[in-house]
């Protein structure tokens, strides 16, 4: 049996599988290492490549397991969920066909999750993208993160607080999850519903603070195919069911469009724990109140509009991160409020 399986879903990746492989090869790694592929119907040159890497580096691994089908691509979490399910590692270590490992990442995400306390931990890692420059807020976020904020700011549109091609797990933690979600359904995000029922299974999050992954940036990657709506949706359900039941009353930072459809989306019940929107723009606040103008109710709901000073905790901030050169940051600070008790990020 192996000690760890790279899990390696592939669909059409010719121009980048050799790298990919080549990487996991190179790994600084003494114990049994095992690369798992599973090719879900690519229609290039894949299946051919990965037959010439099998033969080039079969003696150099513990084992190279390929299998496929041929047809129409059953999408990532299927090929996930193959190429886990043929594997044999105590740990499974995810890589994308088009990312590239640093030869460090197994040995490091290994004794990162071994030394924890709780050991059902989804093990992420920093990471660098290609080329350079890409997404640089969104990489900047995900490296920046806290422990505390790895677990607080799942709820913000940028999807799970460590990345999924860094994901390192004890193979117990994927068997709890079920695996993932093998919808053909263009656009579902597979990656963040198994993260939130990982976390609703009492899982723990954790991340190596080094770079170890290579994040190859392609705009026409399944990633940027998922739909923003299917991820609002995911979302809002989780706070819906875990934050907001235990507050009695909360207020929303932004009474613009952002904290407008988070106030529409919410269950007529939460709806009318809504305080108060709060905002730094005088003209929002000179309105004096939000109007829910769709609501069937008589006479429709008003909600004050207050400056953010004046607001009361706890508060869902309907805002992005790091757009306002630090001011809503700051303003923030200045409320004296801790993240995760008073607040979350819904942004």
């Amino acid at each position: 049996m192996a000690l760890v399986s790279v899990i390696i879903p592939v669909h059409n990746a010719e121009s980048w599988l050799s790298e990919a492989i080549q990487s996991t090869v190179n790994q600084n790694f003494s114990g049994n290492l095992e690369i798992s592929v599973y090719n879900d119907a690519s229609s290039d040159s894949s299946a051919n490549i990965l037959n010439n890497l099998k033969q080039e580096f079969s003696q150099k691994v513990y084992n190279f397991v390929i299998s496929g089908h041929n047809g129409e691509a059953r999408g990532c979490g299927y090929a996930k969920n193959c190429a886990v399910a043929q594997s044999s590692g105590e740990y499974l270590c995810f890589l994308d066909a088009d990312d590239v490992m640093l030869p460090d990442r197994i040995a490091e995400q290994l004794s990162l999750a071994v030394s924890l306390k709780n050991k059902h931990a989804i093990v992420g890692s920093q990471f660098h993208r290609k080329p350079d420059g890409s997404t640089a807020r969104f990489t900047a976020w995900a490296n920046q993160l806290t422990p505390v904020q790895l677990v607080t700011q799942v709820y913000t549109s940028h999807g799970p607080t460590v990345i999924m091609p860094t994901w390192f797990m004890h193979r117990s933690v994927f068997d709890r999850v079920g695996g993932f979600n093998q919808s053909t359904a263009r656009g579902f995000p597979e990656d963040l519903e198994f993260f939130f029922k990982h976390l609703d299974c009492g899982g723990g999050v954790a991340r190596v603070d080094a770079d170890l992954l290579m994040y190859r940036y392609q705009p026409a990657a399944t990633t940027f195919s998922v739909h923003e709506s299917a991820i609002f949706r995911l979302r809002m359900d989780r706070l819906v069911a875990r934050v907001l039941p235990g507050w009695p009353s909360f207020s929303v930072w932004n009474a613009g469009k952002q904290g407008r459809r988070f106030y529409r989306a919410l269950p007529p019940d939460l709806r009318r724990k809504v305080a108060a929107f709060c905002d730094v723009d005088p003209k929002k606040i000179q309105l004096g109140f939000y109007t829910f103008e769709e609501s069937s109710q008589r006479p429709k709901p008003r909600i004050p509009i207050v400056h953010f000073s004046t607001v009361k905790p706890p508060l869902i901030i309907c805002a992005k991160l790091d757009l306002t050169g630090g001011q809503l940051e700051s303003n923030l600070d200045s409320l004296g409020l801790t993240e995760g008790v008073d607040y979350y990020w819904f942004s």
